[in-house]
């Protein structure tokens, strides 16, 4: 899986934009899932920012088995922007989890036996990557037999040593056991870390709730990330006015440049509104739940505003109205003219 860098296009001030959506339906077959990775693509500036760092960017490396992690590690890119790499074993098809995690604990025992042998770690696939581009890295790893998931570590003992002086959090899965052993493996594979004051724990139980879990303890962790100015938009259908706030992101702040901006905007599945051809930096996470007011991008180029839940699909979020009181009526049951612009 390849490194996901961020992208951001240049915009010129426009007074106002009119946007005419093309008749392109938006597909009906859910996505896998996974976070997206796309190819290497330069930024803007070419220095995206992460929220709550200190000015260089965020990388959110994990490792699943079980689909837990995965499932964190998306949650967490609905809240922030990071680069995000998959930690994967070279042998594909292993059952850790059979006779018991047999393989999985042989695993465990052979690092726990020499930990400073390189021979003691499963080989992982190749991945790319370049340290020195990351102030941040985020380790979303599940628990073996109270320890850190081999396969990561096979990743933190070849690349720990590089990452001394980065901020490095933790946010590890596990069915019930605690996580402090999984601790203590991360700041003996990368001794020179700065690691966050808190670790996040999440049992398997929970990871329905991660999405909630990541943001509070991300922004715990990060505060600054509170302090910046909040992005308003008034959006106007139907006569009626709505205030969204943007997200402290890349694809937010993308899309406030290119503000005032009117949609002739199409109706789909009696929950949503959605325009074509604005193309915006994206960083998709797959939503089981889309609820009224979220403002969403789909396929990179697609603006939809929910008046309705849904779900089931990919996207990267642009904003939310925070009151939604006569949003469906508003938008009414066809095509209608949504007009977006700053507060």
């Amino acid at each position: 899986m390849k490194l996901l860098q961020l992208f951001l296009t240049g915009w010129a001030a426009l007074a106002s934009v009119t946007a005419s959506c093309s008749a392109e339906q938006k597909p009906g077959t859910p996505d896998t899932g996974k976070p997206e990775v796309t190819d290497t693509e330069e930024t803007g500036d070419g220095t995206p920012q992460t929220p709550g760092t200190t000015g260089g960017k965020t990388l959110v490396v994990w490792y699943s088995f079980t689909h837990n992690s995965e499932k964190i590690a998306s949650a967490l890119l609905t809240h922030i922007s990071a680069d995000v790499l998959e930690v994967e074993p070279a042998e594909e098809g292993l059952d850790y989890a059979a006779n018991n995690y047999a393989i999985g604990s042989s695993l465990i025992a052979a690092i726990r036996n020499n930990p400073s042998s390189a021979s003691s770690y499963p080989t992982i696939k190749a991945v790319d990557f370049q340290p020195d581009n990351y102030d941040t890295v985020i380790i979303v790893t599940p628990l073996w037999w109270s320890q850190m998931a081999a396969p990561m570590q096979s990743f933190l003992f070849k690349y720990g040593a590089a990452m001394a002086g980065k901020t490095i959090g933790l946010i590890v899965t596990s069915a019930s056991s605690g996580i402090s052993d999984v601790e203590k493996d991360a700041k003996r594979l990368i001794p020179q870390g700065k690691f966050l004051p808190e670790s996040l724990w999440i049992r398997s139980s929970q990871v329905g709730n991660a999405t909630q879990l990541t943001a509070a303890w991300y922004d715990k962790m990060f505060p600054t990330q509170n302090e910046t100015t909040a992005m308003k938009v008034k959006i106007t259908a139907g006569g009626k006015s709505f205030t969204a706030e943007l997200e402290d992101s890349e694809t937010g702040k993308s899309f406030w440049g290119k503000l005032p901006l009117t949609l002739e905007m199409s109706e789909l599945n009696g929950n949503e509104k959605y325009c074509y051809g604005v193309s915006l930096p994206r960083k998709d996470a797959y939503y089981d739940t889309v609820a009224a007011g979220d403002l969403m991008l789909y396929s990179g180029d697609c603006v939809v505003l929910f008046y309705g839940t849904a779900g089931g699909y990919s996207y990267t979020r642009i904003g939310k109205i925070a009151d939604v009181s006569g949003l469906a009526a508003a938008l009414g049951t066809g095509s209608v003219s949504v007009k977006f612009e700053k507060q």
